[in-house]
């Protein structure tokens, strides 16, 4: 199943999530029992996928998860209110074109990674979905999967919404797969998002 990506996936971070996710007192942004999609903000993928490999490593309690229904859906119903046709009128602007390319030039003298318009807008869905609480309470497309103690499930998070509901104890490894790589990548976040938006977002 994961040949045509393990050749050429890059490891990124590994993480051992010990706190139980039950009743955590967090910002609503970086609450993990609130459905989301991943995007990292020190990390921009430019449309790469993000791969996660979790393990509960608890001996005595399942971990708890609700996902809902993939990007394809979601983005079709929220994208343009949560920015994206906002976000295109103003980066591929006249003025909006010179602002990136000034912003790539300063990235790679830093040795820093610049932000396409695809991690910019993927940053800010991520919020806008917790944000959104009748989309968080709503039943329909919601699915609740109870992982037992040593058990092991993979997803890509950046297209699949989640959160975790309760659990303590569990290993994750996240894996960037290229887009290239991809076997059917008109179904990545990447390209269901270029569809709505009529544009190129990679760049």
């Amino acid at each position: 199943l994961l040949e045509p990506y393990a050749k050429t996936w890059r490891h990124d971070y590994a993480s051992f999530r010990s706190i139980e996710e039950e009743g955590r007192d967090l910002p609503v942004n970086r609450r993990n029992d609130l459905l989301h999609l991943d995007a990292f903000p020190t990390r921009p993928t430019g449309g790469d996928r993000i791969l996660r490999c979790f393990t509960n490593v608890n001996p005595n309690q399942s971990r708890v998860w609700v996902t809902g229904d993939p990007i394809e859906t979601i983005a079709s119903r929220f994208a343009n209110d949560a920015g994206l046709s906002a976000l295109v009128s103003r980066r591929f602007s006249p003025l909006g074109r010179i602002q990136h390319s000034m912003e790539k030039s300063l990235a790679s003298l830093t040795g820093k990674v610049s932000r396409t318009a695809y991690d910019e807008f993927m940053l800010k869905f991520h919020d806008y979905l917790k944000q959104r609480r009748d989309y968080q309470e709503e039943q329909d497309g919601k699915l609740r999967s109870e992982f037992p103690p040593f058990s092991t499930w993979i997803t890509f998070t950046d297209a699949v919404p989640h959160s975790v509901v309760s659990g303590q104890f569990a290993l994750e490894q996240t894996f960037i797969v290229p887009i290239s790589a991809m076997v059917s990548p008109e179904k990545s976040p990447l390209r269901v998002l270029e569809k709505i938006a009529g544009q190129r977002l990679s760049a």
